[in-house]
C-alpha cells in the first residue's frame, strides 16, 4: 500500500491538484509501480516525443503517492508533457542498490519509445538525491545519458549528518533542518546518515555520493539544482554545483532568500510558481539538444 503522506505537507495535495489540473494513470513499467501524469489540457505538440521521470523525496522511507503528486502534477500541467513517477523501493526493508535498480529498469523501458536526450529526470530530496545517484548507476551499466536532470531540494554528496556543510547547523536556528548527529570521534571510520535504506554504505562511493567523483560529475547531462537558503540541503546543492561547473557540464543553481527544504510542496507560496517555471523552462531548453 502507498505510504502514509507525512501531515506537514498532506494539506497540500488537494490544493496541487485544484490549481493544475491532470490525468493520473497508476500502472507500472518493467515492474516498477508508477504514476503517470499527462495534462488535462493535452501534451504539447512538441513534447510528444519527450518525457520525464519524477523521483519522489522521503527519506527513502515514505511518501509516496503525496510526494510524487506535488512534484509531478505541476510541472505536467505547465510543461504540458507527461510525467512518469516511479515508487522505488525504499527503506526500511529494502537497501542500497534498490531504488537505483528501479530508475535504470523503467530508464531502460522508456528508451524503446524515446530518445534518451528526449527524456529528462528529477526529484527532491531523497529523489534528487536518486536523480544523482540513477546517473552515476547509469554510467557504470552502459546506459545512454538522458537530455537534462534536475537535483532538487538535495545534492549529490553524503556525510554523517546527512548532506553535510555547514547547513544542517546554520539553518536550525532559523526555523528548517533538524539536529545533525554529533561528530564522529577522533579516528573512527565515517558512516553514512542513519537513513534505513543506505544502512551499510561507503559515503564516498561513487554510485551513492556522484560528487566523490569528476570523472562521474563530467558525465552528467546539463543539470539543474534549486535549494534556499534555509534548506538542510543548501551546502550541499552549492558545493554540488560548484563541483559540475568544474567538470564542465551546463550546470544551474538557484536559490530561494529565505525559504527551506522543499519549500514548492506548497503550491500558494509565490516563490513555487517561480520554481516550477524554472523547471519548465530548463527542460524544455535542454530536452532533445
Amino acid at each position: 500500500p502507498p505510504s502514509p503522506v507525512p501531515p506537514l505537507i498532506a494539506p497540500y495535495v488537494p490544493r496541487v491538484k485544484a490549481r493544475y489540473h491532470t490525468h493520473r494513470e497508476d500502472t507500472a513499467i518493467a515492474g516498477v509501480r508508477t504514476y503517470v501524469y499527462t495534462p488535462a489540457s493535452g501534451i504539447a505538440p512538441e513534447n510528444r516525443m519527450r518525457v520525464l521521470i519524477n523521483l519522489h523525496g522521503g527519506g527513502f522511507h515514505e511518501c509516496f503517492p503525496g510526494c510524487a503528486e506535488l512534484e509531478s502534477i505541476p510541472i505536467a500541467a505547465l510543461m504540458r508533457i507527461k510525467v512518469v513517477s516511479l515508487d522505488y523501493r525504499e527503506g526500511p526493508q529494502y537497501r542500497f542498490p534498490a531504488a537505483s535498480e528501479d530508475v535504470a529498469a523503467v530508464y531502460r523501458q522508456l528508451l524503446k519509445t524515446y530518445r534518451p536526450e528526449n527524456i529528462g529526470i528529477y526529484g527532491c530530496s531523497a529523489g534528487g538525491m536518486l536523480t544523482g545517484m540513477s546517473l552515476a548507476w547509469f554510467q557504470k551499466h552502459g546506459l545512454p545519458r538522458p537530455g537534462a536532470a534536475g537535483i532538487f531540494c538535495a545534492g549529490a554528496t553524503l556525510a554523517s549528518s546527512g548532506f553535510g556543510g555547514d547547513a544542517p547547523y546554520t539553518a536550525l536556528p532559523l526555523g528548517e533542518a533538524r539536529m545533525p548527529p554529533p561528530p564522529a570521534p577522533p579516528g573512527a571510520k565515517a558512516s553514512a546518515p542513519p537513513l534505513g535504506y543506505l544502512t551499510g554504505v561507503d559515503p564516498k562511493d561513487p554510485l551513492v555520493a556522484p560528487a566523490s567523483s569528476p570523472a562521474v560529475l563530467a558525465k552528467f547531462p546539463p543539470t539543474l539544482i534549486i535549494t534556499g537558503t534555509r534548506g538542510f540541503e543548501y551546502s550541499s546543492a552549492i558545493f554540488t554545483h560548484e563541483l559540475l561547473v568544474k567538470a564542465g557540464v551546463d550546470a544551474e543553481l538557484h536559490v530561494w532568500e529565505g525559504l527551506f527544504h522543499g519549500f514548492y510542496y506548497n503550491p500558494d507560496v509565490p516563490e513555487s510558481r517561480d520554481a516550477y517555471d524554472v523547471m519548465v523552462r530548463f527542460f524544455d531548453r535542454h530536452l532533445g539538444k
